[in-house]
């Protein structure tokens, strides 16, 4: 088995290669004047494959990896696994107005064409149950952050409370809340648009110090930063967050300073100076399962 891994996330690629014990290699990328990608798979490349590719900014990684795929299949390799920490296209779930594309089934099934298994971390499925509704692959893994999260957590002060943005997190939340021996909440969102949203804090919130914010995606940092905002109003002046999947997508990074937030952790799924939770020991479990 060999890893091989992308420029923009070498480093998250060679420690999933280390923690495996396996070589690593890298698909390289020329990406012409026009837009278009030259992608060149290492020739020697056979038999079982692991691509590590983390889908942030996915439009021309996704082109890229069916480039990949193919060239790996035309040169013998017969089993390939994508490793995607950062699984894109999964919020467009359903056509909410005539003529939208459901891109969560579309953009499911072109991977599934190309690869034989999935692994990602927290993908952001909505109104389906499994990852394999998604991606119709017999091997489709969605791992939990709660784990990493939690243990990232334990290290820090106990009287700090753990709060989640929705109704819908509360599970995980108090999952990470448990393992980290800290108290959780969750707040109440109601998303009014990409950068318009309603928090209602809960009553618990008030009652504490400080208070970790943790959200499963940051993109345009809005949850994180209103509900911050909320909490300097309550007194709050100890506010930090912890993300799996830091986006910051534009201003966002700016915008969480400005709101109190004195520290951000995120996972290493997509490469930002916040990282400060690493993923290869997680997702190496997975593989090592992939591939027995």
């Amino acid at each position: 088995m060999v890893v091989a891994g992308f420029e923009e996330t070498r480093l998250q690629s060679r420690q999933l290669a280390e923690a495996l014990g396996c070589p690593w290699r890298e698909i390289e990328i020329h990406r012409f004047p026009d837009g278009e990608s030259r992608v060149t798979v290492p020739a020697d490349l056979s038999g079982t494959v692991v691509v590590h590719r983390s889908l942030d900014r996915p439009n021309d990684k996704l082109v890229e990896l069916a480039l990949a795929a193919a060239a790996l299949r035309e040169q013998g390799c017969d089993r390939l696994l994508l490793v995607a920490p950062y699984l894109c296209y999964m919020r467009q779930d359903f056509a909410f107005h005539p003529g939208e594309a459901v891109a969560q089934k579309i953009v499911g099934q072109l991977l599934a064409r190309y690869f034989d298994g999935l692994v990602t971390v927290d993908p952001h499925l909505h109104r389906i149950d499994r990852l394999e509704q998604a991606v119709p692959l017999q091997h489709a893994v969605s791992l939990s952050s709660a784990t990493v999260m939690s243990r990232y957590l334990a290290t820090g002060a106990r009287n700090r409370l753990l709060l989640g943005p929705d109704e819908e997190s509360e599970q995980w939340v108090e999952a990470i809340a448990r393992r980290a021996g800290l108290p959780y909440a969750v707040a109440d969102k109601r998303r009014m648009g990409d950068r318009e949203l309603v928090i209602s804090l809960p009553k618990e919130a008030g009652e504490f110090d400080a208070v970790v914010l943790v959200d499963d995606i940051a993109s345009t940092g809005t949850t994180l930063a209103e509900t911050a905002w909320q909490l300097t109003e309550l007194g709050i002046t100890q506010i930090e967050a912890i993300v799996t999947h830091a986006l910051f997508c534009g201003d966002a990074w700016d915008r969480l300073k400005q709101a109190g937030i004195d520290a951000v952790a995120s996972s290493d799924s997509i490469s930002h100076p916040s990282n400060r939770l690493f993923l290869a020991p997680l997702l190496a479990d997975a593989v090592r399962e992939w591939a027995s």
